[in-house]
């Protein structure tokens, strides 16, 4: 049963916004956004998912780091399940004055921008939450979304990783935070192909036949008609 204190709130909280009910969709998105934010302040849980903004779409941009790419019938069954759903998920973004730079969910942001039904719906807004970091964190929370569901690309995935080390990252703060094995790190620097990516770490003989050719002498065991 709800307490005396909270029936009083939510009355006053009920006659306050009867006014807004022949208002026009902008001013009472403004006006939701405003009561998440004051909500936020009294509330015992401080994750990003607590305050949901709906934000101009138009304000919100792609970044230029994201690995992960979606095929066209995946692409195409994002949109049926957002159309049929509705948006169930938020779009993390990190803000620039007025500007969104999208973190993670820049296919959710294609789908409210590009199928016309969609935008009309949700009247060319969408749903997000802001994360404050630096780049280099932001960076690393985009792949982690992106293992997390189990895709990324490989050719950027390894530009993303001389970034994080040009950032004074280290291989194994990249692992963790990226959800790798050290061996995936060194793979993709190799891949990379920069020198100044290894300036700062001693390599053995020994050890660097191990990791480098050791797949390839076992590749070659198990096919010697191909080499």
């Amino acid at each position: 049963m709800p307490s005396k204190l909270q029936t009083s709130i939510v009355k006053k909280v009920q006659e306050a916004l009867t006014p807004l009910l022949l208002s026009s969709p902008k001013l009472k998105i403004e006006v939701i956004n405003a009561l998440k934010e004051e909500l936020t302040k009294i509330s015992p849980i401080h994750d990003p998912v607590d305050k949901i903004q709906w934000v101009p779409a138009n304000k919100i941009h792609s970044n230029d780091y994201n690995p992960n790419t979606v095929a066209p019938p995946e692409m195409r069954l994002l949109t049926h399940s957002i159309m049929m759903d509705g948006y169930t998920q938020p779009i993390v973004v990190f803000q620039e004055g007025e500007k969104y730079i999208v973190v993670d969910g820049f296919h959710r942001y294609r789908v409210g921008t590009e199928n016309k039904k969609i935008r009309t719906r949700i009247q060319g807004y969408l749903p997000v939450v802001v994360i404050d970091k630096p780049i280099s964190d932001r960076m690393a929370s985009t792949i982690r979304h992106n293992r997390a569901r189990g895709k990324h690309g490989v050719k950027p995935m390894s530009e993303v990783v001389g970034d994080l080390i040009r950032a004074g990252w280290a291989d194994s703060r990249i692992a963790k935070e990226l959800g790798m094995e050290a061996d995936e790190v060194l793979r993709l620097k190799q891949r990379k192909g920069l020198p100044d990516l290894f300036k700062d770490q001693d390599f053995s003989r020994a050890w660097v036949e191990e990791k480098l050719f050791a797949p390839l002498k076992e590749l070659k065991s198990k096919s010697p008609d191909q080499f």
